[in-house]
């Protein structure tokens, strides 16, 4: 075969693998409808595999729609809506569908009046016929058509959850649940993300990643390194006081930068009405509560000769391990929560497993450490003359009269 052959057939083949691609990509344009419906216009949906078709008469201000969600399947719910009085879920007018126990396919109208919603049947503040719905190859087909009224720009929400029997049950609140609303223009046929929305998502996004580092970093790293620190350095006597500072600055910083995540965390509750986390929530308050108590303890720690000090270490201690066991739970939440990359979970379990690792090798140091002090101690206890020793057995003993005779124990 020629060069020119060649290359006649590579661009045939470039154009045939192109031809391909583009007839089986996942858009609306090239999508047929098995009943033969046509749509004059259609876009595709930025987020949760999503289409709509529609067409929009004038004349008489309907809509005619037909809704398509792919790569679903039969547990789940999906729902396409429009809001009249603002952008986002709660005031939208929900069409809703799902495939119900005995293989057929339920679709109704629901108003949706707050975020925990259950989606119940109900009618809308628009006209609705022809409302129908279907089930196949994974793709649920919403089709109805609506009355509008007012100008041919509507806020559009779509959404999808889980089926609990025959009720669907709350969406999830991050990633693209959390993304899929958007402003259509029925008469231009453009559909465009929500400005304010939008906005409003992308900033509520990074307001809660950087909640969950500060927090992370803080309550789940810095805060068990400060015990460490403190319970490990101090048995070094070289370390001492440098091994409090640290601790101090540690637990310290630990507290500033988590009291900032947390503060982020209140301020995301407070714009997000309907959406709560309880337990993380709770969490997160006992949690600062229980670490300003710490911090004001160290204000009013007593010195070591304190006949008072033995009580203070104890609540001391209490608090500073029920703040790691806290922050550590409440972390493990968020992740639950925000839903990451399963890398930044596994990092984190990392981080937690080789701070363990750490403690238990130094706990049983600090033990051979402290042994053999007191072993050292008690061999110069003898020699001092203090009136201890071991007797022949090796039980630790001491001779009543030692002090009398410098140290000598006087034989019969």
């Amino acid at each position: 075969m020629g060069l020119s052959q060649q290359g006649v057939f590579l661009s045939f083949t470039i154009v045939l693998t192109a031809l391909f691609l583009s007839s089986h990509a996942q858009t609306c344009s090239n999508y047929a409808f098995q009943s033969n419906r046509v749509f004059t216009a259609c876009n595709d949906l930025p987020v949760l595999n999503s289409f709509l078709h529609y067409t929009y008469n004038p004349s008489s201000q309907t809509l005619a729609i037909a809704y398509r969600h792919t790569n679903v399947d039969s547990s789940k719910w999906v729902a396409w809506a429009i809001n009249p009085t603002s952008q986002g879920m709660a005031g939208s007018q929900a069409l809703v569908a799902f495939q119900q126990s005995d293989g057929t396919m339920k679709a109704y109208t629901s108003p949706v009046t707050g975020y925990s919603t259950q989606l119940a049947e109900g009618d809308l503040s628009f006209p609705v016929s022809n409302l129908s719905a279907t089930y196949s190859n994974n793709e649920i087909v919403i089709f109805a058509t609506l009355g509008l009224n007012g100008s041919g720009v509507v806020n559009q929400v779509w959404q999808e959850g889980q089926l609990s029997g025959s009720v669907p049950t709350a969406h999830a609140t991050s990633g693209a649940n959390v993304r899929s609303m958007a402003t259509l223009n029925v008469l231009s046929g453009q559909t465009a993300s929500t400005g304010g929305g939008a906005a409003g998502v992308g900033s509520k996004t990074r307001k809660r990643n950087i909640h969950g580092v500060l927090n992370t970093v803080s309550w789940g790293i810095m805060m068990p390194l400060g015990a460490i620190i403190a319970r490990y350095l101090r048995v070094f006597q070289s370390a001492d006081p440098a091994w409090f500072y640290l601790h101090v600055t540690c637990q310290t910083s630990a507290y500033v930068t988590g009291v900032a995540g947390w503060a982020i965390g209140i301020q995301l509750g407070s714009q997000s009405p309907g959406i709560e986390y309880t337990s993380h929530r709770v969490i997160g308050i006992i949690l600062f509560c229980v670490a300003t108590l710490q911090v004001i303890a160290l204000l009013v720690r007593p010195k070591k000769e304190h006949k008072h000090r033995i009580f203070w270490n104890i609540y001391h201690h209490s608090l500073g391990y029920t703040i790691i066991t806290l922050g550590i739970i409440n972390i493990f939440k968020g992740f639950d929560i925000l839903n990451p990359e399963k890398k930044w979970e596994r990092a984190y379990t990392g981080v937690i497993v080789v701070l363990a690792i750490v403690a238990a090798v130094l706990e049983a140091y600090t033990w051979f450490v402290v042994l053999r002090r007191k072993k050292t101690e008690n061999v110069e206890k003898i020699s001092n003359g203090n009136g201890y020793g071991y007797s022949s057995n090796g039980n630790h003993v001491h001779y009543p009269y030692s002090d009398r005779t410098n140290g000598r124990v006087l034989s019969n």
